[in-house]
């Protein structure tokens, strides 16, 4: 979290020669370090490691998705190498990125498994990667809660893709794939039904039972729930891709500290531009209106 916030803190300046997004996995050999050793680079074969060949092939799978979709050249848009570190520590229950590389841990296989072979998972963590580079989000507060959204948004459409799912049949969980028999509930988050993923799942839905506390740098992963339901809504009646064009544009032009309720013109203005030019449903901006309203989120006078 030290390497993440000090990297967000720097000024981005964009390379002096473009790459390709080239992906590079490193097996940490269950020890705290990053980039110990390589296993599998770009164009090689997989290997007989099934931890190095998901991450190698679902990194790729975002890289390609966030390409073809809105032709972002990797991470940072100047084909920055995506790095994943798999088998980190020792039964480590979590993934991140750091502000510059993923990291995987395999779980302790009793609450969590395998963090790299979910593709939600990694989605979420390389959008993060995104989100520094585009609007740079503050890790904290409200803005943090937003950092932490537009990972949830990515990370449910990417894995539906990857899933072939369908929009109405979707389970609309996030980290249902990584959990472990003994883990009490059903997944990490409920895009659809925030607060009901699990026993401790205490994200509200709306902007009624707002987490104002201290905690979880002021909320990011709790109050991300209020702005994760009302992408679920809208998406629900605009469709999944629609709404996808509308949320990446919003984050290339948030700022830093951008809260809720800063964000809601920049949601709609973009809304607005995409129905002028026919990229979404003409109807677009009162979706997403009535969705934000529905958890709250309204524009002030």
């Amino acid at each position: 979290m030290e390497k993440r916030s000090r990297i967000q803190r720097m000024t981005i300046t964009p390379a002096q020669i473009s790459g390709q997004g080239e992906r590079l996995v490193y097996d940490s050999l269950s020890r705290n370090l990053q980039r110990h050793k390589l296993v599998l680079k770009e164009g090689e074969p997989d290997t007989t490691d099934t931890t190095t060949n998901s991450a190698y092939h679902l990194s790729g799978y975002v890289r390609d998705y966030f390409r073809k979709t809105f032709g972002l050249n990797s991470i940072d848009n100047e084909g920055m190498n995506l790095i994943s570190n798999i088998h980190f520590q020792e039964n480590y229950n979590n993934a991140f990125w750091d502000g510059d590389e993923m990291t995987y841990g395999d779980g302790d296989l009793e609450l969590f498994r395998d963090f790299a072979g979910a593709p939600d998972v990694v989605a979420h963590e390389i959008t993060h990667g995104v989100t520094q580079f585009m609007s740079n989000l503050e890790y904290y507060g409200q803005a943090g809660a937003l950092n932490e959204h537009f990972s949830d948004v990515f990370g449910t459409v990417i894995k539906q893709k990857f899933l072939k799912h369908d929009i109405h049949t979707a389970d609309w969980l996030i980290g249902d794939l990584v959990i472990g028999e003994e883990f009490p509930g059903k997944a990490l988050r409920s895009m659809k039904e925030p607060g009901t993923a699990n026993e401790f799942d205490s994200q509200p839905s709306h902007m009624d039972n707002y987490y104002s506390g201290p905690n979880d740098n002021q909320g990011v992963h709790i109050n991300s729930g209020i702005p994760n339901r009302a992408f679920y809504l809208a998406c629900m009646e605009a469709g999944i891709d629609d709404c996808s064009k509308i949320w990446f544009r919003t984050l290339s032009r948030l700022k830093s500290d951008s809260d809720f309720r800063q964000a809601l013109p920049v949601f709609l203005k973009s809304t607005e531009e995409l129905v002028r030019s026919g990229e979404v449903t003409q109807n677009a901006r009162e979706i997403v209106d009535r969705s934000f309203e529905s958890v709250g989120i309204v524009q002030t006078l």
